[in-house]
């Protein structure tokens, strides 16, 4: 298990992402909320923000129309 890290105030750094967080990243991304499954992977909203980035993932068309932002 990954050693957690003090950062600023009381949020918590948790490391390395596992390959089950980042298939059920991947599963989840593009129909869901960014902040809901942050809440589900227990990591900070910018944490998944940037890691979807990096693994070019994209919220579905349907789901930013279901937004009023497509």
């Amino acid at each position: 298990m990954a050693k957690k890290k003090k950062a600023k105030g009381k949020r918590l750094i948790r490391g390395p992402w596992s390959k089950s967080e980042i298939n059920l990243l991947k599963k989840l991304f593009s129909d869901n909320a960014t902040a809901k499954i942050a809440a589900r992977l227990g990591r900070p909203t910018d944490a998944v923000k940037k890691k979807a980035s990096r693994m070019k993932l994209r919220k579905s068309k349907k789901y930013l129309k279901s937004l009023g932002r497509a």
